[in-house]
């Protein structure tokens, strides 16, 4: 049995002095009547002393709630404690023997993580139970009444019942079989059958397979990271299974063991695989993975290795992790759960380069063969297909070598050796004050991001070992910060990064079809490339700070540049696209750019022509580098909008934004196209004339034309829908006209809800004949064009609930609850009233909690308070939505007092409140 791990078990029970409690039992079973008492007996008293062991080993965790290597050895040495308890009660009580014959024997072997004496509170009991030849009848029934007393302490037990002979010939043709060998342990039993398994283990097979198992492991691992997302910063990690996680430590350890024999990772410093550093890196993580798991276990009560969203928030605060200023637990939890991820990486990187160098294992190379070599430059050489320093005594004496290392790489093509990725790591100390003021140091980094056409594998080299963050130190907070909003699919780091791959896209014409305008601009050659590269790479350096991530960016951006050596202008340039780097596509995608004023405004803000072609980049890059799926042809298309109608600002003047001149080439659009349909003179000017200014303003030509040919003879009581895919905007166009009343935005609203439509744009208008032209742009919940086919079911909804039959508030109850998962994520509620933004109407912005509904329950409000909406745009950030209203007030008048504005708001707060608690959410914050 193992021993004792005292600091996680504070009150010491008596199961781990097997001779006591072995005693104490004994005494109890002598008048049990018959086996079945026998069982009942002593799983009543494993069951009671298991209970207050588990209280104890749970207790002392909770005293030090980051490490768990105390905890996984406890469990594991009381579940030795139960199970040689049950086997000396199955071959004493149960099965007694007077003389056994040497075919008789049997021990119990632990295999797997408990072999390795690693269990978490729900891991599997894993068993072998080992005989000499052919398993007796004897051995069956012990080995049966053992399962059965298992079993009825709830254990979950994986078990086999197999012969020495077997195992070998089984461990020679399955791999899991073999692994799980590995690490077998004698627990109860005849230990001398162990001993003869474990020598003719290694003799037999294991001694003669070392280069077949590393490639199976390795293999499989390759596979199993695939299978896990195949990246170190998933949104919801598996701490067993994924990148970086204790699987990948396992798989040290069992090459480790099946070559050399070792039982803890401490040995392989002395084997000379690790310094003791990178044995304490492994260490750490190791003990970090397990707590993470542990934790995972007692909170759901079973075994679940998933780090899930809510399960982030729960475990950070068993762990103790606190909020500060700008950064919540969750996320500093995630973020060091990551860097022990990425440690893991480096720790693995290190130990294979080991094995390849003692001629164990070689690695496989990228082509090496059918490259032409690039002769090294002075300092490097080539050592197994890949790049090192000659000399590295030398090459540490010139700080500067470790920059060069990366050049060298990208210049040649050649991948970097871990031999020399470690040397690196180990002497980041030298990039000092004085190597990043260095002009030459800073030649080498610009030229590393602009130079080679692959700025991406630098980046991402140097950040893995801390290269980028000992360059610039302003960029280490950032490196595996978690953003806990579902929004941003990757780290702070991996999303920078991710954006430099999009702008390096476009700039190699990869993107010319999707991307027309940013390819025509990064491509024409007129471009500061430089300053477009350092914006991108810095734009989210202030992410986790209190203050405005853009204002205290734009500042650390300026003293970056500065210390990169770029001249004034450059500096300011920089700054101004990080402090304003959120603005295009928050004007894009929270405002109604049909607005003359939103243009205006914002063409004040840009100012010049090359400010709005170096945003215009930076903000596509930004969005395509949040994750997949977050760059749609919406977006695309507001945001081309919104370039063309500045661009033509910022070069002929305000007057292209002319009112009348708008309209009137909106009405003669219209005339032009109801001629091509073959109306006549007549109906063409009632068209033109039944509606009011700001219905031509807002809607293209198309859109016009399908409003008319809607009106066209509609009745009283009609309700007529138009229902068009636009492949283009990603979205669907859901045109509506019937008789005016007020509400109808928000029961219109709601009946979309109520069939799965997320609005992402809609206008309403009346025309001056009293009928409500209203158009919404919808999607389904991927993110795509709502689909034509569900028409009729959306006609019908609309029906009922336009007369009544169907309550939108009182439907939602049943389809508003949220999945537990997303309950994590919490957004504080901001209303803000902006009566500068628009000459005609009021914005009202709604921040807060997405759910379904949402949008229904603000427009009802809006309408109970006598509030008139044009037009409501919605932007969507992942578990966060931001609802942007342009209203006016019953008399046609923007919403100028500001009594009035703090009661409506307190209304929309109240409506976001209730809603929010029948999602059974946590208040939104509202």
């Amino acid at each position: 049995m193992l021993p004792q791990s005292a600091p996680a078990l504070p009150g010491a029970h008596s199961i781990f002095a097997p001779e006591s409690f072995l005693r104490e039992l004994d005494e109890r079973l002598k008048d049990a009547p018959d086996a079945r008492a026998v069982r009942a007996e002593t799983v009543a008293a494993l069951q009671t002393a298991r209970n207050s062991a588990m209280d104890d080993i749970v207790a002392g965790f909770e005293s030090h709630p980051r490490a768990a290597r105390e905890t996984v050895r406890a469990i594991a040495s009381l579940t030795d404690a139960i199970v040689t308890t049950v086997h000396h009660v199955a071959v004493n009580h149960l099965h007694p023997q007077q003389s056994p014959t040497e075919a008789e024997q049997l021990a119990v072997l632990a295999v797997g993580g408990y072999g390795r004496a690693e269990m978490a509170p729900q891991s599997d009991v894993d068993l072998l139970f080992l005989t000499p030849y052919k398993t007796s009848a004897w051995a069956e029934s012990v080995v049966e009444s053992m399962l059965y007393m298992l079993w009825d302490l709830k254990l979950k037990v994986g078990h086999a019942t197999r012969s020495v002979d077997d195992c070998i010939r089984l461990a020679g043709q399955d791999m899991t079989i073999r692994t799980s060998l590995v690490e077998h342990r004698a627990v109860a039993g005849q230990l001398s059958l162990a001993e003869t398994l474990r020598e003719r283990l290694w003799d037999e097979l294991f001694d003669r397979s070392i280069p077949e198992f590393i490639e199976a492991k390795l293999s499989e691992r390759d596979e199993r990271h695939l299978r896990q997302g195949g990246q170190r910063y998933v949104l919801e990690p598996n701490v067993k299974e994924g990148k970086g996680g204790l699987r990948d430590l396992q798989t040290l350890y069992w090459i480790a063991k099946y070559i050399h024999r070792v039982d803890r990772a401490a040995q392989l410093v002395d084997l000379g695989f690790f310094t003791r550093d990178e044995h304490l890196a492994f260490w750490q993580a190791e003990d970090f993975m397990w707590a993470v798991r542990c934790h995972l276990h007692l909170i759901a009560g079973r075994p679940v290795d998933v780090l899930s969203f809510d399960m982030q928030v729960e475990v950070a605060r068993r762990m103790g992790y606190q909020d500060r200023p700008g950064r919540r637990a969750v996320e500093l939890f995630m973020q060091d759960y990551f860097r022990h991820a990425t440690r893991v990486g480096e720790v693995t990187r290190v130990f294979l380069t080991a094995l390849e160098s003692r001629h164990v294992f070689q690695q496989p190379l990228l082509s090496r063969i059918f490259r032409r070599r690039k002769r090294m430059r002075p300092g490097f050489a080539e050592l197994s297909g890949r790049l090192t320093f000659a000399d590295t005594d030398a090459a540490l004496k010139d700080p500067l070598n470790i920059l060069r290392l990366y050049e060298e790489a990208l210049r040649t093509g050649i991948l970097i050796h871990p031999e020399a990725m470690r040397l690196v790591a180990s002497n980041l100390n030298l990039i000092d004050d004085e190597v990043r003021e260095d002009p030459e140091a800073v030649r080498i980094f610009l030229d590393l991001l602009l130079k080679h056409g692959n700025p991406e594998r630098a980046l991402r080299r140097m950040n893995e070992l801390g290269v980028l963050s000992a360059f610039i130190p302003e960029f280490e907070p950032v490196v595996a910060m978690m953003q806990f909003n579902v929004y941003h699919h990757y780290t702070v780091d991996e999303h920078t990064i991710q954006c430099i791959v999009a702008l390096s896209e476009i700039e190699q014409g990869h993107e010319v079809e999707d991307l027309p305008i940013a390819s025509r601009i990064v491509m024409d050659g007129k471009i500061n490339r430089r300053v477009l590269y350092l914006a991108v790479l810095l734009h989210d350096i202030g992410k986790g700070r209190p203050e405005d991530h853009s204002i205290i960016g734009a500042q650390i951006a300026r003293r970056v540049t500065t210390r990169l050596g770029l001249n004034a202008e450059d500096v300011e340039t920089v700054e101004w696209l990080v402090r304003n780097h959120l603005v295009m596509s928050d004007v894009a995608q929270k405002r109604d750019i049909s607005d003359p004023r939103t243009i205006r405004d914002f063409a004040k803000a840009v100012k010049t022509r090359k400010r709005l072609d170096l945003l215009l980049v930076l903000t596509v890059c930004d969005i395509r580098g949040v994750g997949p799926g977050t760059w749609n042809n919406w977006k695309a298309v507001l945001l081309r909008q919104l370039y063309e109608q500045t661009a033509s600002v910022l070069e002929n003047g305000m007057e292209a934004l002319n009112r009348d001149q708008r309209r009137d080439e909106a009405k003669r659009a219209l005339r032009h196209l109801l001629v091509a349909q073959g109306w006549d003179g007549k109906s063409i000017k009632a068209e033109a004339t039944r509606h009011y200014a700001n219905y031509w303003q807002g809607l293209p030509t198309e859109t016009h034309a399908v409003f008319a040919r809607l009106l066209r003879d509609l009745g009283d009581d009609e309700i007529r829908i138009d229902l068009h895919p636009d492949a283009d905007r990603d979205a669907t166009r859901a045109a509506f006209v019937l008789v005016d009343h007020p509400g109808i935005f928000s029961r219109l609203a709601g009946a979309l809800a109520l069939v799965g439509a997320n609005v992402v744009d809609a206008r309403t208008y009346t025309s001056k004949d009293g009928f409500a032209t209203a158009v919404f742009w919808l999607q389904d919940s991927e993110g795509h064009p709502y689909d034509a086919e569900r028409l009729p079911r959306l006609r019908k909804m609309i029906d009922r609930t336009l007369k009544g039959e169907v309550v939108a508030r009182d439907a939602f109850a049943d389809k508003d609850q949220m999945k537990k998962r997303d309950r994590a994520f919490k957004f504080p509620t901001h209303v803000t009233f902006d009566n500068e933004g628009s000459d005609i109407y009021t914005i009202i912005e709604v921040d807060t909690r997405d759910r379904p509904g949402l949008l229904h329950d603000l427009t009802r409000t809006l309408a109970a308070n006598h509030i008139q909406i044009a037009s409501a745009v919605i932007a969507t950030y992942g578990a966060q939505v931001v609802d942007s209203f342009y209203v006016k007030d019953a008399f046609g008048l923007k919403l100028h007092q500001a009594g009035r504005r703090e009661a409506l708001e307190k209304k929309l707060r109240q409506a976001i409140r209730e809603g929010a608690e029948r999602a059974d959410l946590d208040k939104s914050g509202a």
